[in-house]
């Protein structure tokens, strides 16, 4: 059900998209990885806007994405159906929720691509962005081993400024991590390193303007 309702959705709001969105995609390396995911991946993106789920949906287009999304959204009863069928996976944010990545866990072992906005929240004005990344991302890549697709976005919706996205090269977090025995020191560092490659790929965008 909700691989169909995906690309029901995804087809029947592409026109729409290409007109709201006006997407730029660029690549890092395309010849590494482009718009097509191959195999379980975890996707790793700043958050700028609700909407940014939507970018990610119709750039990785060939793919089901199970994105893990805040729980306040699943609280209001239609937007809870219309979520829960494309494949929006609730997130208790103020707590460590093990049902949640346990789900995760079962999908990138299915095969399945996994999208994470590790921020958890919306920036505020003024707020140094990308904020800081919570270690669930990186507690699932160390734990399977799936590589992770970073990614940055930027732009405003609904204005002339077309948005952008940069998709990078996959990283292994369990070699960036090689040598560190401590568990929650390898968290630590795969989450830091994660959020420094998502803002790095922020640059792209100007080197395209």
């Amino acid at each position: 059900m909700i691989f169909l309702w995906n690309w029901f959705v995804k087809i029947t709001a592409w026109p729409v998209q290409k007109v709201i969105l006006r997407t730029k995609v660029i690549c890092e390396d395309r010849a590494v990885q482009g718009r097509h995911i191959r195999g379980p991946a975890i996707l790793v993106s700043n958050h700028n806007a609700v909407f940014d789920y939507a970018v990610l949906l119709f750039t990785f287009f060939t793919r089901t994405l199970r994105v893990q999304m805040a729980e306040l959204l699943f609280r209001k009863p239609v937007l809870n159906v219309f979520l829960r069928m494309l494949g929006g996976i609730e997130v208790n944010r103020d707590a460590h929720d093990l049902t949640s990545l346990s789900r995760c866990v079962t999908i990138l072992k299915r095969g399945g691509v996994v999208g994470i906005f590790p921020e958890s929240r919306l920036p505020l004005p003024g707020e140094e962005r990308p904020l800081p990344f919570h270690e669930g991302a990186a507690e699932l890549a160390l734990s399977t081993g799936v590589p992770v697709i970073p990614v940055h976005i930027s732009g405003r919706y609904f204005t002339k400024t077309r948005m952008r996205i940069v998709i990078g090269t996959p990283v292994d977090l369990r070699a960036v991590c090689g040598g560190i025995t401590d568990e929650r020191e390898a968290r630590r560092t795969a989450t830091a390193y994660l959020r420094d490659r998502v803002t790095e790929l922020g640059s792209y965008v100007n080197r395209e303007t």
